[in-house]
């Protein structure tokens, strides 16, 4: 299930904050100007099914996005608990950092934490199968996938080349509490 934490900054590093209803986490991203969706398959989905299948079957709301946001290519990042570089993958991620283009993901199976931040708070999103989220280009932010990734996403770019992530240098990420799913 979806679920929103909120850090209030000025009050330490302790969540204020949590739902997991669909209205308040879209309200509570409207500050960060960050896409909340929920998609659902065209048709069902084998567990571990290969790009060429997830994109398909999401093809309606992909080529929306596409046309929305520019992007020119989609692909699926898979990661599995038995992954030979899941903890080095993991670490990757984990720092604060922002982009030059939008960083979208579509969670078809499993989950992962987004960590969004301003001058003011910090929000844990977990997304599950089924979220979208789109964090917009320049948005501090950081990655987690847990000590036991299990997840697979669309990942939409506007160049074919993707996009990389610039790092700020600033340990908040080192104060918040990490995914543990």
């Amino acid at each position: 299930m979806t679920t929103i934490t909120v850090f209030d900054l000025s009050k330490g590093f302790a969540p204020v904050s949590q739902t997991t209803d669909a209205r308040e986490i879209i309200k509570t991203l409207l500050p960060f100007d960050v896409r909340f969706e929920r998609w659902q398959a065209t048709r069902e989905l084998p567990p571990g099914a290969g790009q060429d299948e997830v994109l398909q079957a999401y093809a309606a709301d992909v080529d929306r996005l596409k046309k929305i946001g520019g992007y020119q290519s989609a692909d699926v990042v898979r990661m599995r608990p038995d992954h030979p570089d899941r903890e080095a993958m993991r670490q990757k991620f984990l720092s604060e950092h922002t982009h030059a283009d939008d960083e979208v993901r579509f969670f078809v199976e499993g989950a992962g934490a987004f960590y969004l931040r301003n001058k003011e708070q910090v929000l844990q999103v977990v997304c599950t199968a089924g979220d979208l989220l789109s964090v917009p280009k320049h948005t501090r932010h950081w990655f987690d996938m847990g000590p036991k990734p299990l997840f697979a996403a669309i990942r939409l770019f506007t160049t074919p080349e993707g996009w990389v992530a610039e790092f700020t240098g600033d340990k908040i990420a080192d104060n918040i509490p990490k995914y543990a799913a």
